[in-house]
């Protein structure tokens, strides 16, 4: 079968597709052929050895996929071949197949393409969890968005809004702004500009956003806190701008305000009941129509590069999707 192989850590130009054995299938486990592969910034330094975890070389980047179940062991029942479905691994996501234990994957209800599929579950989970669990976002709360328009930029506006909240999108460009508008946000800002934080004053009638979600960092992120309402709730989801802020222990003393963590790799393992609660909660939405992932840009397999230079380029609308079949 054809997978992008890292062999060492290296640019993305130094990795390619090449032929590697189709894999087996153990006990527990599900063989998926996979029709779509989601590309997120981490998968982007995981790819040069820069993520704060290094995969043993060689391996297949790409931790969310969508796709048909293709053979599945014995000792599982619940999957038959022919189900279409997502799944999130620690790695194997850009290859025509991936075997994963059956508890990875889930049922994608077949009104919903495998496309959006494959942009749905860590940007949506991380979303919810950061709001609901961390930031305990009340309805009518004002919630800042940083880098709306990034996957898990706009999975937090959406939320956001079907949480009650009244949404300000902060982006850079103004077809990011209109892109996060788009998809439900209330107001806007631009923060490039110097006065960026005057006119979420005035946006916020000189209260502040009562929750930030940043998955920026940087000094983006200093100057928000900045800005918070008393007693507000800084969400710190990552550090796309390269950028790991220091923040002056003095500003949650004055604001009283709160910093809090958001990593995606810990819910399971730390709290397995909140997790299990909020996906149930997010498919019931996904199955009904109440929330419609938002996909990106989509490219060919061959072009696979494409979508790991837009989104080291901070240019992507949304999860960057490469399409397998």
């Amino acid at each position: 079968m054809k997978a992008v192989v890292v062999e060492n850590y290296d640019s993305i130009d130094g990795i390619s597709i090449k032929e590697i054995s189709q894999p087996g299938i153990a006990a527990g486990e599900v063989r998926v052929r996979i029709e779509a592969a989601a590309i997120g910034f981490v998968d982007g330094l995981k790819v040069q050895g820069l993520y704060q975890t290094k995969d043993p070389l060689p391996f297949v980047p790409g931790t969310e996929f969508a796709g048909i179940v293709d053979a599945v062991a014995d000792d599982v029942p619940s999957f038959t071949p022919g189900m279409p479905v997502i799944g999130m691994a620690r790695s194997g996501g850009l290859a025509e197949y991936i075997s994963v234990p059956s508890a990875a994957l889930k049922a994608l209800p077949g009104q919903v393409a495998a496309e959006a599929g494959a942009s749905f579950q860590a940007n949506y989970l991380t979303g919810l969890y950061a709001l609901s669990e961390r930031a305990y976002l009340r309805k009518g709360e004002t919630l800042l968005v940083l880098g709306a328009a990034g996957g898990v930029g706009i999975a937090a506006v959406q939320l956001g809004k079907l949480l009650g909240a009244r949404v300000i999108a902060a982006a850079s460009t103004p077809e990011k702004r209109a892109f996060a508008t788009s998809f439900g946000a209330d107001d806007v800002v631009d923060y490039t500009k110097a006065d960026w934080r005057d006119t979420l004053k005035t946006l916020t009638a000189g209260h502040g956003p009562d929750v930030i979600f940043d998955p920026v960092g940087g000094e983006v992120a200093l100057q928000a806190f900045r800005s918070i309402a008393w007693r507000g709730r800084h969400l710190v989801v990552g550090f796309a701008s390269g950028t790991i802020p220091a923040l002056a222990f003095n500003l949650p003393l004055l604001k009283g305000g709160a910093l809090l963590g958001v990593d995606l790799a810990q819910i399971q393992k730390r709290e397995p009941e909140t997790h299990a609660r909020l996906i149930a909660r997010l498919f019931d939405w996904l199955a009904s129509g109440t929330l419609k992932p938002v996909v990106g840009k989509v490219v060919p397999f061959e072009n696979f590069r494409e979508a790991f230079k837009t989104m080291q380029s901070r240019s992507a609308l949304g999860k960057m999707i490469v399409k397998l079949t």
